[in-house]
């Protein structure tokens, strides 16, 4: 959902001046990736200075750990992901950190999206484990959706009786998740995050699990305070990252909360935003953006 009109790039564009950066974290969908799903230009560029640098490069998405290493193939090694929305993060193909949901959470969970579909809502689980994701609808229309973020998903009968650890429960609903499927959610809010990540997509979580949790650890273990930490987002499961840095910037098309919630601005998505503030922010030698 595009929130463009929300916010207008009048603040007074931040420097980094002396400031030792070493961590760049980006969000995929809505903020490195324009609206059409592709990697701006310039990225390997910008990415290989980044290297050279020594600072280190991390997607943070609501995205599967295989989809996000193969989007990122030729540049991954020593790379950290944080995927699925900080539940699971991998480094070199090694787990640095997961945070799986109990099982009885798990068909709870699915057991509502079940109830949902049987009201007539076009909606449908996915359950996220290490291994795969797994779903229960085998509609063309719907596995078309489920593959654009997870590479690895199977269909299954019953997806409450898979053997993996679950580390998510994503629904996706051809409406708007914001009307009608969050709300039927608000039960698990209480003991779990139920956390809106797209106009069609809603994530159920464990309370300690987000983007911001996972990118706290990283910066514990490798190291690195808020102050040398630059981080990028555009929508809702971005927020607890945003307060992990100190260099905090909403897209231009962010929803209001996170436009309010960072402290800088960066252009669209769709106008490169996101490298054309690091080339600014860190004096970065790439023309043309």
């Amino acid at each position: 959902m595009p929130y463009s009109h929300a916010l207008q790039l009048t603040a007074p564009e931040p420097s980094a001046g002396s400031a030792d950066i070493r961590l760049v974290v980006t969000d995929m969908d809505g903020t490195l990736l324009d609206d059409d799903k592709r990697t701006p230009d310039g990225l390997w560029e910008v990415l290989a200075l980044l290297r050279e640098r020594g600072v280190l490069f991390s997607p943070a998405s609501g995205r599967q750990y295989a989809t996000l290493a193969r989007e990122f193939a030729e540049v991954a090694d020593g790379m950290v992901f944080i995927a699925e929305n900080g539940t699971y993060v991998v480094r070199d193909g090694e787990e640095l950190s997961s945070d799986p949901l109990d099982p009885a959470a798990v068909t709870g969970v699915v057991e509502a999206v079940r109830r949902l579909a049987a009201g007539g809502a076009d909606v449908g689980a996915v359950v996220c484990g290490k291994r795969s994701a797994y779903v229960e609808r085998a509609d063309e229309a719907f596995l078309a959706e489920v593959g654009r973020y997870y590479l690895r998903h199977q269909v299954v009968e019953d997806v409450t009786a898979v053997e993996d650890d679950v580390i998510k429960v994503a629904l996706f609903d051809f409406g708007s998740v914001e009307e009608r499927t969050a709300p039927a959610l608000a039960p698990f809010a209480d003991t779990h995050q139920v956390v809106v990540s797209g106009e069609h997509w809603v994530d159920v979580m464990n309370r300690t699990a987000n983007k911001g949790a996972a990118l706290r650890r990283l910066q514990r273990e490798l190291g690195i305070t808020p102050a040398q930490t630059v981080v990028f987002g555009d929508y809702l499961n971005d927020l607890e990252m945003l307060d992990a840095a100190d260099w905090s910037f909403a897209m231009a098309n962010a929803h209001p909360e996170v436009a309010r919630r960072a402290r800088h601005r960066a252009p669209s998505n769709n106008d490169n935003g996101v490298l054309r503030t690091l080339v600014r922010l860190l004096d970065l030698p790439v023309t043309g953006l």
